[in-house]
């Protein structure tokens, strides 16, 4: 008797786990960041959750680059959003400044939460509902991203580094930007992205002069360039919707 042909299982190329294996990194210091706030070292954290935003934006990229988009990486992505966007920074908000008001402090941290939960629910079914109907995104996002959400919401702990500040938070304020901002991710105003943005390319060149100076002034003066930046992000929403309205309707 012959023996039965083995079923030859399917390879995947080592290299196509690379979009997935930075999104679990993304994963993995979102996580390290509750950790360092437990502790106390809020630096660290909002460190630690800027590294996972970083890491957000290269997975999706990278998996374009590599054509190993998939279903599961996309799922993943989405529920890592809502760990290092939404839950993280609630958490750490809430044991930096909120713990002194524990009843309106969780209220506060539990609608961010919710805020961004549905923010990436409606994101994942408009994106799939265009993908269905062969539409094609038109580089604008609706509602503030998960991410840059993230990032606004830490600004009082940019702000307090910024001006070492070393009473305590403004609970009542801060409880009430993180309702604020948790308001701007379900919105269904458009909100501008670097995907529908484009230069000339005789100012390519000043972009990545712009985006090395970015970096340095990261590097040397954090806590003020993270405020700018959140500052500057909100300046650009204001603009880009009083541009709407006085557009003329068609």
């Amino acid at each position: 008797m012959t023996e039965p042909a083995r079923r030859k299982v399917p390879e995947l190329p080592l290299f196509q786990l690379l979009p997935n294996m930075i999104t679990v990194a993304a994963l993995c210091a979102g996580l390290t960041a509750l950790r360092a706030a437990f502790n106390g070292e809020f630096g660290q954290a909002v460190i630690l959750i800027i590294i996972a935003a970083v890491l957000d934006g290269l997975d999706g990229r990278l998996a374009r680059l590599l054509r190993s988009e998939s279903k599961i990486g996309a799922e993943l992505d989405s529920l890592c959003d809502f760990v290092n966007f939404g839950v993280v920074p609630g958490i750490v908000l809430y044991l930096w400044a909120l713990g002194n008001l524990p009843r309106v402090g969780w209220i506060a941290t539990l609608i961010y939460i919710a805020c961004c939960l549905l923010r990436l629910a409606r994101f994942n079914t408009d994106t799939k509902a265009a993908v269905a109907d062969g539409e094609h995104a038109d580089g604008s996002f609706v509602g503030v991203p998960s991410p840059a959400g993230a990032m606004l919401a830490l600004l009082p702990i940019f702000l307090a580094f910024l001006f070492e500040v070393s009473a305590a938070p403004p609970t009542g304020l801060v409880a009430a930007w993180m309702v604020i901002v948790g308001t701007l991710m379900i919105g269904t105003f458009p909100t501008p992205s670097l995907k529908g943005m484009s230069v000339a390319r005789e100012r390519a060149t000043y972009v990545v002069i712009s985006f090395v100076a970015v970096l340095a002034l990261l590097t040397a003066y954090p806590w003020a360039t993270l405020a700018a930046l959140d500052l500057g992000y909100l300046a650009m929403l204001g603009w880009a919707q009083l541009a709407r309205l006085r557009r003329p309707k068609a």
